[in-house]
């Protein structure tokens, strides 16, 4: 699954460079997930409208790393933009809550047959001390916060879950909460040192990869490489 977080100076320039990356790797994605680094200079209903056509012409679904985490009203707008871009899943932080929190989200989602995948850990090296904090859950148990939001990712119904492949460990504790019904994306393989045979050995069921794909001499051949690994894998 390609992450495009690309940046350019030149507005112009990035989004002629993205079309041809899209065209180049597609016939080995599953996904394309895009970050704020496509949608603030490109403008979401202006060529990062576009770009999701580009890639929805490969027959492939595109998601927005958006990490929804705001008051149900905000959040229920945030949704409904991108949605209507032509975004076919989102990605939210259940820091946000339920009620009042990502409530309107999965509503919306489930009504326009969307996804809602939810942040439970993410890939950089500081990311444990948020997701990995011991905390107390509504019962008054001790608990770390990951494991918390696997619980809810469960709750509430999502269509997948992000944990960082910087993380295995963590990967197959949440995967041991998830059971089989709730896929794991993992962000992180190759620049940020997650190991893609070790995210799918502890359970991850995608690896997001960036920019060991779109910064090397030849994108297709390095994405056709993981491609081809992951079938050796499985």
């Amino acid at each position: 699954m390609l992450a495009l977080d690309l940046t350019r100076e030149d507005r112009e320039d990035l989004f002629k460079h993205t079309v041809k990356l899209i065209g180049s790797v597609s016939r080995s994605l599953c996904a394309v997930k895009f970050n704020h680094q496509m949608v603030l200079p490109l403008g979401l209903h202006d060529r990062v409208k576009m770009l999701i056509d580009e890639v929805h012409k490969h027959h492939i679904p595109v998601i927005m790393d958006a990490k929804i985490n705001d008051i149900g009203h905000t959040n229920e707008f945030i949704a409904s933009q991108y949605f209507s871009a032509g975004f076919d899943a989102i990605i939210a932080n259940p820091f946000a809550g339920f009620k009042d929190g990502l409530e309107p989200v999965f509503r919306i989602a489930k009504a326009q047959q969307k996804g809602v995948l939810l942040l439970v850990h993410m890939s950089h090296s500081g990311a444990s001390e948020g997701y990995g904090q011991t905390v107390l859950d509504e019962k008054g148990e001790k608990k770390v916060q990951f494991e918390v939001f696997a619980q809810r990712a469960v709750q509430w119904g999502a269509d997948g879950a992000i944990v960082g492949a910087t993380f295995p460990e963590t990967i197959t504790r949440v995967r041991s909460i998830l059971g089989d019904g709730i896929p794991i994306f993992s962000p992180g393989v190759g620049v940020q040192g997650g190991s893609l045979s070790r995210a799918l050995a502890a359970g991850a069921k995608y690896a997001i990869v960036g920019r060991s794909i779109y910064e090397s001499d030849d994108p297709a051949k390095s994405t056709e490489n993981l491609r081809r690994s992951v079938a050796t894998t499985d």
